[in-house]
């Protein structure tokens, strides 16, 4: 079939890529000349692993290109990837979405499914359906279809492959069938309910994931008081399957292009219609508190932060990825400045995109031997593996001080108690083995 991706994120690259993995022919469009020139080498512009060696298995039937009318005007399928930022109040900023909608209603010369496979609010679908058809300019029949993705950075491509459901949102059984078909080699269960539900199953998916990880972390906070083992419990927990063992690890909060953003565009909407959701409102309340967990613990080590050298290993929101979105190091490392801390980081991937946002005030480094010399305390925000299997015993020998905060739970309790470090993580027992106070 012929398809055509608008918008080459992370949701439409990896979606245009794996489309033409299953032999569909497909055209990427963007407005950035240097992007597509990029792309059409075989490079992928986003860190995602596999997606670059899928780009180049596939290049026959992928086309980069800049001229949306050529890539829209015989497609038989065009799906909307774009991005949907998050506006100051919470609400979804739509001008992306709406822009590419005028953009297809100009172009298509023939009749054609436009998918919403972007992110937007419920009812959505609707309004591009009367944004496209008051501004077609060719007599031909189109129909919108919503179908969301639910796709996690750093696993993007294996989510997109081996899907656990795919989601078809249609008012016309005409369209549901042509994207079924667009969709019958993947393998996965397909659901095919109107629009307005498909774009609530996304909305509802995605916060029920983050109210799960907000749910944990005040379970974690509370273990911490009492003396429980957050391991252990969420470990008690998961055996249920009723609640299932995903999404039960304790950390600093979530962060990324998805849960943020959703948890507080659905809040939004709901407020809108005079109807409060409290379990997302205290699911998006808990996770801002959560990113702030290590500085406070880092007061029971040190008054203040001033004139000491800080470590800071991992600068994305999670492993897997390039993307800074609401990383809690964004959150963290200006606290860390204002405190008048040296901060060094290290990150394997995320350094560059950080390094645009902080050209000064911190050190970078390409190594986590080099980021923990001579170091007073170090914040791990990120679970890396290259931090994961680290040896422990090269905190003590590394650090001046060795008080590692540990927002990640990167470490059993037992190989921290073989080191003669202060191990202090999230909803867990802390181990100081240090000779001396530093406080």
């Amino acid at each position: 079939m012929k398809i055509a991706v608008a918008g080459t994120g992370y949701v439409g690259l990896v979606t245009g890529v794996c489309l033409a993995e299953k032999g569909h022919s497909v055209s990427c469009v963007d407005i950035d000349d240097r992007k597509v020139a990029l792309m059409s080498s075989g490079i992928s512009p986003i860190y995602e692993p596999g997606l670059e060696e899928l780009m180049v298995k596939n290049m026959d039937r992928l086309n980069f290109t800049t001229n949306y009318k050529e890539a829209y005007k015989e497609a038989d399928v065009i799906f909307i990837g774009v991005g949907t930022p998050e506006k100051p109040d919470g609400s979804a900023n739509l001008s992306y979405v709406n822009a590419v909608a005028l953009q297809i209603a100009e172009s298509i010369e023939k009749d054609c499914v436009v998918v919403i496979k972007s992110t937007v609010p419920v009812g959505t679908n609707d309004k591009i359906e009367d944004l496209i058809k008051v501004n077609l300019f060719h007599n031909v029949k189109v129909s919108i279809a919503s179908n969301p993705e639910f796709l996690s950075q750093g696993t993007a491509v294996r989510d997109t492959l081996n899907a656990s459901r795919i989601v078809i949102g249609v008012e016309e059984p005409h369209a549901g069938e042509i994207l079924s078909d667009v969709y019958k080699d993947f393998g996965a269960p397909i659901l095919v309910t109107n629009r307005k539900s498909a774009e609530m199953i996304k909305y509802a998916s995605n916060d029920f994931l983050a109210l799960k990880i907000s749910f944990i972390n005040e379970i974690a906070n509370l273990c911490e008081i009492i003396g429980a083992d957050i391991e252990d419990v969420a470990l008690g927990m998961g055996y249920d399957s009723r609640i299932g063992n995903k999404f039960l690890n304790s950390g600093i909060g979530y962060g990324g292009s998805c849960f943020p953003k959703d948890t507080k565009a659905l809040h939004w909407l709901a407020n809108f219609h005079d109807h409060e959701l409290k379990t997302i409102k205290a699911a998006i309340d808990v996770n801002e508190n959560q990113k702030l967990k290590l500085i406070k613990k880092s007061r029971k080590y040190f008054d203040s932060l001033k004139g000491l050298n800080v470590a800071v290993l991992g600068l994305t929101f999670k492993p897997g990825t390039d993307d800074l979105r609401e990383a809690p190091s964004l959150v963290n490392i200006p606290i860390l400045l204002e405190d008048g801390a040296n901060v060094k980081a290290w990150d394997p991937v995320g350094i560059e995109n950080f390094e645009k946002l902080f050209p000064e005030n911190i050190t970078y480094s390409t190594s986590i031997e080099d980021t923990l010399k001579d170091a007073d305390v170090c914040f791990i925000f990120t679970e890396w593996d290259e931090v994961k299997d680290f040896d422990l015993s090269n905190y003590s020998i590394l650090m001046r001080n060795p008080i590692i905060l540990d927002g990640r739970n990167c470490y059993d309790l037992t190989s921290a108690n073989k080191a003669k470090i202060v191990y202090d993580s999230i909803g867990r027992e802390t181990i100081n083995n240090l000779e001396v106070s530093l406080v």
